[in-house]
């Protein structure tokens, strides 16, 4: 960790906790930009509905059982998730046609627009911040950001497009 300073500060930051914590407020404020975006956009979706037309536009295969797997939940809970996406127009359930047992889960056009448009809004709200950061920093910030990545190895997304995640609704 040497060598490793507190751009704010000037500090160095010894310890792995130390850089950590400066992540983490780094991540929180990140967090606020992208929220910001989400609640300028009309109409507002509720961040759980907004988490289940990502799942659903990530994975084209997506029935309520899977549903309710990514999202941690009973199915009755993602159920009723759907149920308030359907009747806003943002979800519609169709038969599936492998299986008529099951109900596939597809965006509607209007589902299609809004995550295109918050995806459009994020962008716009980040580079806003970034453009406030020296070009030298914003270079820097990348090159971490993927280290990061490449670190944690999870794969997180590694099934989504690439530059069409909303893996952080």
């Amino acid at each position: 960790m040497n060598g490793i300073r507190d751009f704010a500060t000037g500090n160095a930051m010894e310890h792995a906790t130390e850089v950590a914590a400066a992540i983490e407020s780094s991540v929180e404020s990140l967090v606020a930009v992208l929220e910001r975006a989400r609640l300028a956009q009309t109409p507002v979706i509720p961040p759980a509905q907004l988490r289940v037309l990502t799942i659903v536009a990530e994975n084209r295969h997506t029935n309520m059982s899977r549903l309710a797997e990514a999202l941690d939940v009973v199915p009755s809970s993602a159920s009723r998730l759907c149920d308030r996406l359907e009747a806003t127009g943002l979800l519609r359930r169709v038969a599936d046609p492998r299986d008529r047992r099951e109900v596939r889960l597809l965006l509607t056009t209007a589902s299609r627009r809004l995550l295109t448009d918050l995806r459009q809004r994020r962008r716009a709200a980040l580079s806003e911040v970034l453009e406030r950061m020296p070009a030298g920093a914003r270079q820097e910030l990348l090159r971490a950001l993927r280290a990061f990545e490449a670190a944690a190895g999870s794969g997180v997304g590694a099934d989504a497009p690439a530059g069409d995640d909303l893996r952080s609704a």
